[in-house]
């Protein structure tokens, strides 16, 4: 990818008071699993409001472009200030505060605006983020102080029927942001695995709403399952609240792992029932008939039959032990999937129906979150691969592969400038080897501010990534070039006049 937009889910780091920081970190710390040590260490905090933010922002050095969605939690919060940390509702001088901060925060660059209203999404304490269950006139008041600053897109991750919603009732917030602005509105949406049809009323909704005129809705979705990864080094893995692990977790991996060979821990650790998970992301990882072994390279379209369930089921043993036996594979580096969405059925085939709906669009690839639980940022090269080359049956071709990742998420986000090989078009431009593309299973790199862990996950195939007619990538390599700006606004597609 030659451009990121950062922000979904609301979260952020701006406009913030200076004795806001510890509550933003820690809701942070919570929702993307960045632990705190690394925000304390790396974050400079040169900024107060948002447009010095985006300064901020575009002083650095990078080698992509990236644009910045304004964060609703960190607004309700500057604007609010404990009341709106503890979800208070917002009176009328509440709502204009924030209309006066998403505005001013457009005007200056931000691309839109991001909210986020599923209970997954809690601070490093427990609590609920700021936006979670906020009124809907809040939102229909953040989706006009978008307009008024200018234009932009609108996302939020609602309850997508986990927590007993309806499909109408969650599809009303967007249509009520969609109505209040007439803006683009794109929202998750994801394969619940308790309520598998869940989605499909949701796209026939947003069908409806899109042909009926208005500001456009459109489902973005992520291209393999929605899955947590599970490992000793890793944030999660089905012990990590049980006691018996609990007394060797803080031993380095190499003496765990011996410690974990042994009969008798290992009788104990299996036998435990675990303690209760403060945060609800990794209370999941005992989904035994969703969790598979990942490989490498690695399998993210795994037969339901090599789940750790079925194996169990296969082999007389308790699902305890089957997982407790892929955890220790390779020394103790083996991952687990854990597909805790876009899986329900033990196939990604229905996806086929979202990837060719002219209103979806691909997207929620965590790069920069989600350390310790999740990589994928990964996922074009897994489109590429996977959805345009090796999947058996029904699958994209490269054409329509290409399509999703370029021009589709560019004219969402109202980028008209790039995602099209043209004249007058933005000259960032990926040249892959198709046939010779591979992708790789994650691993845990140390190079994160305070020596903070994260997961990084390498391919291989790309001759060349060209950002504004420089290579910054060859032959899969950095060149050390830096030409990334930010993208401050809705860029316009360019005019460009026929020479005669």
């Amino acid at each position: 990818m030659t451009t990121v937009v950062m922000g979904n889910c609301g979260v952020g780091f701006a406009p913030c008071r200076p004795e806001d920081r510890p509550l933003l970190c820690i809701t942070m710390e919570g929702v993307e699993d960045i632990p705190g040590v690394v925000m304390k260490e790396g974050l400079t905090w040169e900024w107060e409001t948002f447009p010095e933010y985006l300064d901020a922002v575009e002083a650095r050095a990078r080698d992509i472009d990236v644009g910045v969605l304004v964060p609703h939690s960190a607004v309700r919060v500057y604007a609010m200030g404990k009341r709106g940390a503890d979800r208070a509702p917002a009176d009328e001088n509440d709502l204009k505060a924030m209309h006066d901060l998403i505005s001013e925060a457009v005007r200056a660059g931000a691309l839109g605006f991001g909210s986020t209203r599923t209970a997954f999404d809690r601070r490093a304490d427990g609590e609920h983020v700021p936006s979670f269950d906020v009124g809907s006139e809040e939102l229909a008041n953040a989706a006009r102080a978008v307009r008024d600053g200018g234009g932009g897109v609108l996302q939020i991750l609602p309850d997508l029927g986990t927590f007993g919603s309806s499909a109408e009732k969650c599809f009303s917030l967007m249509k009520i942001m969609s109505e209040a602005s007439g803006l683009p509105v794109t929202y998750t949406m994801s394969q619940i695995n308790e309520h598998p049809d869940h989605w499909r009323k949701l796209l026939h909704l947003t069908q409806a709403h899109n042909k009926a005129g208005g500001g456009l809705v459109h489902p973005q979705f992520f291209p393999r399952p929605v899955g947590m990864l599970a490992g000793l080094e890793l944030t999660s893995n089905p012990f990590v609240y049980c006691a018996s692990y609990q007394a060797i977790a803080h031993l380095p991996l190499a003496e765990r792992v011996a410690e974990m060979r042994r009969p008798e821990v290992r009788a104990r650790i299996v036998s435990e029932q675990p303690g209760n998970a403060l945060l609800p992301m990794t209370a999941m990882t005992r989904q035994w008939k969703n969790m598979y072994r990942l490989g490498d390279p690695p399998c993210y379209e795994p037969d339901p039959a090599d789940s750790v369930a079925a194996m169990a089921e296969r082999e007389g043993r308790i699902p305890e032990e089957i997982a407790y036996d892929l955890l220790l594979e390779q020394d103790g580096r083996a991952l687990l999937l854990v597909a805790i969405a876009n899986y329900a059925q033990g196939s990604l085939s229905y996806q086929l129906e979202m990837m060719r709906d002219p209103h979806c669009v691909i997207g929620l690839g965590d790069g920069g979150a989600h350390y310790g639980l999740i990589c994928d940022s990964s996922y074009p090269t897994y489109v590429l691969t996977h959805w345009a080359r090796d999947r058996q049956g029904d699958r994209l071709t490269l054409e329509e592969a290409v399509k999703a990742m370029t021009s589709t998420p560019a004219g969402v986000m109202g980028l008209g400038d790039r995602g099209i090989l043209a004249p007058g078009y933005k000259a960032d431009i990926n040249v892959f080897d198709h046939a010779g593309m591979a992708l790789y299973a994650p691993r845990i790199v140390d190079d994160l501010p305070a020596g903070g862990r994260r997961l990084d996950q390498a391919a291989s195939g790309y001759r060349w990534t060209i950002v504004s007619g420089e290579i910054i990538l060859k032959d899969d390599q950095p060149t050390g070039e830096f030409p990334g700006r930010l993208v401050r606004g809705r860029q316009p597609a360019p005019v460009v006049r026929e020479i005669a």
